[in-house]
């Protein structure tokens, strides 16, 4: 046991290996890392280039920026070098890389410069970034270049270290996910030197640069940065290779951070900041935002703002998560036990004396209960601190205010005359409590400031109406004044209750009808079967809960098309069915605030099923963004329709698999027929033929004669074969047209006996057919060849006893059965010996014949109008009775014709 214990262990990370499966199906990402521009990032991909080409890779250059670098520019010679596309921005014409004629062309190795770059406005992404992303999952290898300042994560610390903000930036999890990262290393002191030299800028570049950025100091600190990053990626890379082949070695401790953000400006810095200790530690991190359950306080461009902050610390390699819930502290430390985090990273801002000694912090109140969990405090610069506080513009409008005054105002005055009408009549020493019920109405009227304004209100006009002196507001008595002050406290603490719970009321009042208006929804699409009901019922469920334009799109074979637009002539351009197809095959968000096409109007995110994309829903994003409520409603209308596509989708490939298991059963059958009831007629004929060949003249005439019946005999077993597949194919084809003639059954069904006689060696064949049998309207021929084929099947299964055919008028019918005394038919299978290839026992081994005769009966009886079915037992509790109907004619109608 203790030996598979540690083979166990020594087992390979399957994820490990998922992971580089993935990889194995993408193109690689080589990245030339370097501290600062000039340390000749580009000089040594062009010259490790070359060096490829000469020993026959397939290597071409898709963009180079040589910055006017002669021994730069001397190295793209002798390489294949793609040209440009030629872009209009703002009134002037860029030369920028063609990712098309990259993806048409698609080598083995491009070179891809400025990882860092930002494309044009109308480009298919805004950062060349993504362009490589495409191109690596096309299969092609990528080779790239990235100064380090350039890194999300560190925007913040080189903005401190240099004094320069950088603008353009790359998510640490491309860094992360490149296969190779090669450090491209210059001293400082070199560096300067080159600078000044003019071999890193232009020289009228140079002295600013020098002055500003290329400090001895800042390149030191971007030197050490970049040395760090390559050893952290390094460190990832030899954990990995550990894992995937099970060696023992230096694992990581398995640090777990929870970062916990909000709409502040301190919360970047937080991100940021958790970036780096998780990049340090190794460890993976998820920033968590929690928002009260009991009432809706996020305003839009708070909601915004966590959005925002939640793209960036996705973009640097972190989970997100939302969570619901009034205790921030449980709900922080109940999430860090469930994902045995072991810190936890939160913003501490500065507070007043006042504040520290009245309110406990949040990050505070998580150090005193995070029992074996480290909190990790991140402060603002001291700068931040010490800049006056100034009064933040307040969020409620005048309009707001005027309302809530109002509504005050009215209950107080109200509460105040009715008031003094009671204490005319009846001296009440209690009569506060009724501008204490003048503070709850409005409070649950207009809320928090209503009851506010309506507390010291109603202070005011109790103090002043109704205690001595009166009209005065001077207090005779001291506990005149506690009483007053009591009021007042009571007031707006029974004012906060009632208007928090008007709130409540307000927010369980929203989401109730979101919940209920998607349980309806969720009702109607369990019930729609086809996938037009679906997406139609998404549509105007989307439009009802959004009221915005709603497209939504279904694949039709390489392409998709407009399944349902509401309103009906929304139309998409160029643009917009770009980022819809890139949403379909990427199976991720395009089009409008998002990084591919976001010029398009619409957002277009996809209706992702268990193995594919089902479709694409496009959102018109015009004015504000979506709200957390709409965002919420919007993805789980989306997962539903997923769900019923996939369904339809399944339900339709179930038909498809049952007609073709259905054929192939037929298929099966018709070929085990034919090689049976082919090949033993056609065996029979040439061993007859063989014999009378060779023997004939040596045989005597009664042994010829007999060869010469069996040959008769085949052959029309073959013929009537043949016909049985002629007649079922005419059939299933819809091409059986049967006259409209006067039948006589008593006619009919002697020929069809005297057939069946011939071929049935001497089976005794009784009929009953009454004297005043009318005439059916139907085709003769068919009519006898039903009778035939009943009889034929009587003859195969009937046994050795008689067989009855009996034909009598029944009511406005005729009725004609057949009858046979064999062992009969279970009743489950009454309905099934009337389907294609289907045979009920087997006399001598093998049934002879196709099964098709009561297959072709009923349907050349129901092409005539009739009736067929079977019933068992017949007679005795055994043997088989077929019953077929035909409307009689009326005499009549027949002497009228005639």
């Amino acid at each position: 046991m203790a030996e598979d214990d540690r083979d166990d262990k020594r087992r390979p990370d399957p994820d490990a290996l998922l992971a580089l499966a993935k990889k194995d199906r993408r193109g690689k990402l080589t990245v030339f890392l370097g501290a600062a521009p000039g340390v000749g990032k580009t000089y040594a991909m062009l010259s490790r280039a070359r060096r490829l080409k000469a020993d026959g890779v397939d290597i071409v250059i898709g963009v180079v920026e040589a910055h006017g670098r002669d021994e730069t520019a001397a190295l793209l010679t002798g390489l294949e070098v793609l040209p440009r596309a030629r872009v209009a921005h703002r009134g002037r014409m860029l030369e920028e890389f063609d990712l098309d004629a990259a993806l048409a062309r698609k080598p083995r190795i491009v070179v891809v410069d400025e990882l860092a770059h930002s494309n044009p406005e109308g480009s298919r992404h805004p950062k060349r970034y993504q362009d490589i992303g495409e191109l690596i999952d096309a299969g092609i290898d990528v080779w790239t270049a990235l100064n380090i300042q350039h890194l999300e994560s560190l925007a913040d610390l080189v903005a401190q270290i240099t004094g320069v903000t950088v603008r353009e930036r790359v998510p640490d999890l491309v860094l992360k996910r490149a296969d190779e990262v090669l450090l491209v290393d210059l001293p400082p002191s070199e560096l300067i030197e080159r600078l000044k030299e003019g071999k890193v800028y232009l020289p009228e570049s140079a002295s600013r640069a020098v002055d500003r950025f290329f400090r001895l100091g800042n390149l030191t600190a971007l030197r050490e940065l970049a040395l760090r990053r390559t050893a952290d990626r390094v460190d990832d890379q030899m954990v990995d290779y550990l894992k995937q082949n099970a060696i023992e070695g230096p694992w990581a401790t398995g640090e777990r951070l929870i970062v916990c953000v909000g709409p502040d400006d301190l919360s970047e810095k937080v991100v940021r900041v958790a970036s780096r200790l998780a990049s340090g530690l190794n460890a993976a991190w998820i920033v968590v935002s929690i928002e009260r359950a009991d009432r809706e306080v996020e305003t839009s461009a708070r909601l915004q703002r966590i959005d925002a902050l939640f793209r960036l610390a996705e973009q640097l390699g972190a989970e997100t998560r939302r969570i619901v819930g009034n205790d921030f502290v449980e709900e922080i430390l109940k999430l860090a036990r469930r994902e045995h985090a072991t810190q936890i990273v939160i913003g501490a801002k500065w507070r007043s004396g006042i504040a520290r000694l009245l309110f406990r912090s949040l990050p505070h109140a998580l150090a005193r209960r995070a029992a074996g969990i480290g909190v990790y405090m991140v402060t603002p610069e001291r700068a931040a601190e010490e800049r006056p506080k100034r009064l933040r513009p307040s969020t409620v409008s005048l309009a707001t205010v005027r309302m809530s005054a109002a509504i005050a105002v009215g209950f107080v005055a109200a509460t105040t005359v009715i008031g003094k009408m009671i204490a005319a009549f009846v001296n009440l020493p209690n009569i506060s409590l009724l501008f204490l019920l003048a503070v709850l109405g409005a409070a649950v009227t207009g809320g928090y400031l209503s009851a506010f304004l309506a507390a010291l209100l109603s202070t005011v006009a109790y103090n002043f109406f109704f205690i001595d002196p009166l009209h005065n507001f001077a207090i005779s008595t001291p506990h005149g004044v506690f009483a007053l002050l009591a009021f007042l406290v009571v007031a707006m603490v029974a004012g906060g209750f009632a208007s928090r719970i008007r709130e409540q009321a307000e927010v369980a009042r929203v989401r109730a009808t979101a919940l209920q208006s998607l349980h309806d929804f969720s009702r109607k699409l369990s019930g729609a079967a086809k996938t037009d009901d679906a997406i139609w019922l998404a549509a105007s469920q989307l439009q009802a809960s959004l009221r915005r334009n709603i497209v939504l799109l279904l694949p039709e074979g390489d392409d998709l098309r407009i399944a349902v637009a509401w309103p009906p002539d929304t139309e998409l351009d160029v643009t917009d069915l770009t980022a819809a197809r890139w949403a379909q095959d990427k199976r991720e968000p395009a089009g409008h605030g998002t990084g591919t096409l976001p010029n398009s109007r619409f957002e277009f995110r996809p209706l992702l099923g268990p193995h594919a994309a089902l479709g694409v829903c496009g959102i018109e994003q015009t004015g504000e963004p979506l709200d957390i409520n709409a965002e919420r409603a919007l993805a789980a209308i989306l997962d539903q329709t997923a769900i019923a596509l996939d369904r339809s989708r399944l339900a339709e490939e179930s038909v498809l698999q049952a007609a073709k298991l259905e054929g192939e059963r037929y298929r099966e059958a018709l070929l085990s027929s034919i090689s049976h009831d082919l090949r033993t007629p056609l065996a029979t004929i040439t061993g007859a033929v063989t014999s009378l060949r060779q023997l004939g003249d040596r045989m005597s005439p009664e042994s010829r004669d007999d060869l010469l019946q069996s040959i008769e005999e085949e052959s029309g077993r073959m013929s009537r074969f043949v016909a049985n597949l002629l007649d079922m194919t005419r059939i299933e084809a819809g091409t059986l047209k049967p006259k409209h003639d006067w039948v006589d059954v008593a006619d009919a069904i002697q020929s069809a006996v005297e057939r069946t006689r011939k071929h049935a060696g001497g089976r005794l064949i009784e009929t009953g057919i009454a004297a005043d049998l009318p005439l059916i309207e139907g085709d003769s021929v068919l009519f006898g060849q039903v009778v035939f084929n009943l009889l034929d099947n009587a003859v195969k299964y009937g046994g050795s006893e008689p067989i009855n055919v009996y034909a009598r008028r029944d009511g406005q019918d005729v009725l004609i059965s057949v009858t046979d005394l064999g062992k009969g038919i279970p009743a489950e299978d009454l309905e099934r010996i009337f389907e294609k290839f289907y045979r009920r026992g087997r006399p001598d081994g093998r049934a002879p014949g196709t099964g098709l005769g009561l297959s072709i009966a009923r349907g050349f009886v129901e092409a005539m109008g009739g009736r067929i079915h079977a019933e068992s037992p017949a007679v005795r509790k055994k043997g088989t009775r077929i019953v077929m109907r035909f409307p009689a004619v009326d005499q009549g109608k027949v002497q009228k014709t005639s």
